[in-house]
């Protein structure tokens, strides 16, 4: 059996999101789902998911999960074999964007989750095609699933979370960075823009996906991932 791959979820998401990469790689692969919703911030989010996680491992995030996937690195950097940041930003929240996520809170607090979620995770996200309406009711129906009290704990975190570029400098294992070409959550410029950070990473930005790579284009990301397991180099991204 290989490395042990510990997946993080993004935001008010849960393992429902890593489905195409958990029937896929756990046939070679020890999988180890780790949840990112019960702490109110992402240095206490990476300390559970340290807690529980194998000695080694290799570890993948998603957006939120991602942010906690680079603070689990910078606190147990000898316990991360290698790394893969998905659909995600390194920098912390700047002040308009947090107190624009004031208010989503307290919309949240009255009662309009899914308004909020709209707000937070917009259809705009997601690559337009015949499956577009389906994951953007996939990702909703989700986010609706974790609930209030889940959504003011992520929200916090986001709101708090630390700046990682002095982190993503001192990496030393190999690392993925992957997007899809329409995620306007994340742009794919951030994703250059840690790229460019990180030695030696590699940057994936995946043709007809948005902000859920995983699943609106399930066989290419688990391409990219297994390359990386495998310490292959990744595909021209015009051969994704």
């Amino acid at each position: 059996m290989n490395e042990p791959l510990v997946l993080l979820p993004s935001f008010m998401a849960d393992a429902r999101i890593w489905g195409a990469q958990i029937e896929t790689f756990s046939q070679t692969h020890a999988i180890h789902l780790a949840h990112v919703g019960y702490e109110g911030s992402v240095e206490d989010m990476a300390e559970m998911a340290l807690v529980g996680a194998p000695e080694t491992f290799s570890l993948a995030g998603h957006g939120l999960g991602a942010m906690v996937a680079i603070e689990m690195l910078r606190r147990a950097p000898e316990r991360v074999r290698r790394i893969a940041l998905m659909s995600t930003n390194c920098l912390s929240e700047t002040p308009p964007a947090a107190a624009e996520r004031d208010l989503r809170i307290a919309r949240a607090k009255a009662g309009r989750l899914a308004e909020v979620m709209e707000a937070e995770v917009p259809p705009s996200c997601f690559a337009p095609g015949e499956y577009h309406d389906m994951v953007v009711g996939f990702m909703g129906q989700m986010a609706l699933d974790q609930g209030v009290p889940a959504y003011l704990r992520q929200a916090m975190a986001l709101q708090r979370r630390p700046d990682q570029q002095r982190t993503l400098r001192q990496v030393r294992v190999p690392t993925l960075i992957l997007c899809g070409e329409h995620d306007t959550l994340y742009l794919p410029r951030r994703h250059e823009f840690m790229a460019g950070l990180v030695p030696r990473a590699e940057l994936v930005i995946l043709p007809g996906a948005g902000h859920a790579p995983m699943v609106e284009r399930p066989r290419a990301t688990n391409e990219a991932l297994r390359r990386w397991m495998a310490g292959e180099r990744q595909l021209r991204v015009s051969d994704s």
